[in-house]
């Protein structure tokens, strides 16, 4: 252990070189902190350097404030200074050392260090203390000694202090514990001490180079600063099953490089790479001294900015209805995986539709079935917002879901849906936009824009769809054209018809004797200033002609003008679409697909407030 080692005569030999040329002028200077306190505001420290002869009055540059707040550089530790200066004090003789570069050798030890004149075989030792206790004997006063303190070196102290420690903790004082925030690709070796708060599910990739298996952890520090750490391969399937949620690690070895940002949804400008060489070490009874997984929770009635955008929201609610199981087909790798759809809610008077995916569906979905009737409290993190239904959640790999969460928020939701919300009646934020640019949802008043507008910008979705808003009119619903589709009534994808009877559905691998009929059509709408050919689905249709496909159908066999009259009937009714426009190529031609993503009847005193804010912007002009 000599290299955790107090320097003998160090602080001589500081005042003897006091302005070394360059790092590698310096010697080995490794001494003991005492005293260490900040100054000023706290982003310096001050301290008094010890090799255990001599003293020397000293100062960490403010580069070193996160090191102290971390515990990195602690009191009583030891430290090796690899730059340092010394400078005089103003009317005293004294010298003062500036520290501008060190490197953590020992956290703190059990005592200072104090050393005799002469060294011993190279080493320091302690100098028994002669402290004296009082005690009263008889008539006068006893001064009797302490009982002697057994002298040893500083390595002998840290390699104690290490042979009780497990080996996790050896590791952890070993080499310094670094904070996320200071860590960057040029760095060489480095250890972490991180909490588990997210882990991903192993998938598996094809790709030029053969086949593999990859997973993904989120891990946060004591400092609440987080960083995504991914796996392939053999590391992949060495550290998957070391990984458990909520368990703290250290980590050392590891690669890092700038972030993907759209593959990364971890506030870090770098992401982490483990190997099959690097060191993981689960920390034993220190879950204690890092924070478990922050939420930042989004209200329902505030995701409407999110929508299709790359940041992912946390949410807690009230779970107000929990669907089956249903099995879904992807259409990448033909692979079946589970999904479970649940509704929740929260005091903003609002529900959104949750879908859960692989184990959550299956576990926690199941959970949340068992307790349907007791309405738990579910908190998840990491969710993914869409525009299905104007708003919706979808859960990731690397979503956090937790029943009934010990957290502040969830009391106060109990409290309320027990009180005054459970009799409530609750709108679902897709359909019930507010109109109100102030309510923080995504309002049809925001982002309003002409027919004509989507039409003259040809590459208006080229890169990426383009949401807009606009207000029209259905102008024109061809009678004739294929309105609807056989869907399953379970998960609503297309079904065909099965040999003998019944119909089956790919998605869900079975046969039902039933299914039902889903619109999938186009009209055109018209505004002002044009007019627009737009694709629409089931939900939005269903409140445009005023009945589901069923009933549409029902009518058309058994009255054809009667069925014309009902989509004449549709023509001409303002309403508030927001709409995606995208780039598709048909006859290798490049042109616009409208798709209706929601819709709202016009709200007239909102569309005057509305009206009357543009008159203003218009007069400012003039």
């Amino acid at each position: 252990m000599s290299t955790s080692m107090i320097t003998p005569d160090a602080i001589s030999t500081i005042l003897k070189n006091p302005s070394p040329d360059s790092s590698s002028d310096v010697p080995d200077l490794v001494v003991q902190i005492l005293d260490l306190k900040p100054v000023g505001k706290g982003s310096k420290y001050i301290f008094t350097a010890s090799d255990g002869k001599m003293k020397l009055q000293a100062l960490l540059q403010s580069s070193f404030a996160s090191e102290v707040n971390s515990g990195n550089i602690q009191n009583l530790g030891l430290v090796r200074i690899l730059e340092y200066a010394l400078n005089d004090i103003p009317g005293k003789p004294d010298k003062f050392l500036v520290v501008s570069k060190c490197e953590v050798v020992s956290p703190a030890l059990e005592v200072e260090v104090k050393s005799e004149v002469k060294s011993v075989d190279n080493r320091i030792v302690l100098k028994p203390k002669e402290d004296m206790e009082l005690k009263s004997a008889g008539n006068g006063i006893l001064l009797k000694p302490k009982q002697e303190i057994v002298a040893k070196s500083a390595a002998q102290i840290v390699q104690e202090q290490h042979g009780n420690m497990a080996p996790s903790a050896r590791m952890a004082m070993t080499r310094r514990v670094h904070p996320l925030v200071s860590l960057n690709p040029y760095q060489g070796n480095w250890t972490i001490k991180v909490r588990l708060t997210g882990k991903g599910n192993m998938r598996t990739f094809k790709n030029a180079r053969g086949e593999g298996c990859v997973f993904t952890v989120e891990l946060t520090d004591e400092d609440g600063t987080q960083i995504q750490a991914t796996m392939f391969n053999e590391a992949a399937r060495k550290f998957f099953d070391k990984f458990e949620l909520g368990k703290v690690y250290y980590i050392s070895r590891g690669t890092l490089k700038l972030a993907h940002k759209q593959f990364n949804t971890v506030k870090n400008n770098y992401e982490m790479t483990l190997n099959e060489n690097s060191e993981v070490e689960e920390a034993s009874n220190e879950a204690a001294f890092i924070p478990a997984t922050k939420f930042n929770f989004v209200k329902i009635d505030e995701l409407g900015p999110y929508v299709q955008g790359r940041e992912l929201v946390d949410i807690i609610g009230v779970v107000v209805q929990v669907s089956p199981t249903m099995s879904i087909r992807r259409k990448s790798n033909d692979e079946t995986v589970p999904k479970r759809d649940i509704t929740v809610a929260d005091e903003t008077n609002k529900t959104v539709i949750v879908s859960l995916w692989n184990e959550s569906a299956t576990t926690t979905g199941q959970e949340l079935l068992d307790l349907a009737d007791k309405f738990p409290i579910i908190a998840i993190k990491s969710l993914k917002v869409g525009d299905f239904n104007g708003v919706s959640l979808s859960t990731l790999s690397k979503s956090v879901v937790l029943v009934n969460p010990d957290v502040p928020e969830a009391e106060k939701l109990r409290s309320w849906y027990d009180s005054e919300g459970k009799g409530k009646s609750m709108a679902s934020v897709g359909t019930g936009m507010s109109s109100s640019p102030q309510s923080g949802a995504r309002s049809m008043y925001t982002e309003r824009v002409s027919l004509s507008y989507i039409i003259n910008n040809q590459s208006l979705g080229e890169e990426k769809p383009a949401f807009l808003n606009i207000k029209a009119c259905v102008s024109l619903i061809k009678a004739d054209q294929t309105m609807w589709y056989k869907a399953c009534k379970t998960c609503n994808k297309k079904v065909t018809e099965a040999i003998g009877s019944g119909f089956w559905c790919e998605g869900c691998q079975k046969n039902d004797e039933e299914c039902c009929l889903r619109y999938i059509l186009v009209l055109k709408i018209s505004d002002a200033t044009g007019e627009a050919w737009i694709s629409i689905f089931n939900e939005q249709a269903e409140k445009i002609i005023g009945c589901s496909a069923d009933e549409l159908d029902d009518l058309k066999s058994q009255n054809v003008e009667e069925y014309q009259s009902k989509l004449k009937e549709a023509t001409w009714a303002p309403h508030l679409f927001r709409v995606s426009v995208a780039q598709h190529e048909y006859m290798n031609e490049k042109r616009q697909r409208i798709t209706v993503r929601s819709l709202a009847p016009i709200d007239f005193a909102a569309e005057s407030r509305f009206l009357l804010e543009e008159m203003k912007k218009m007069l400012m002009w003039m």
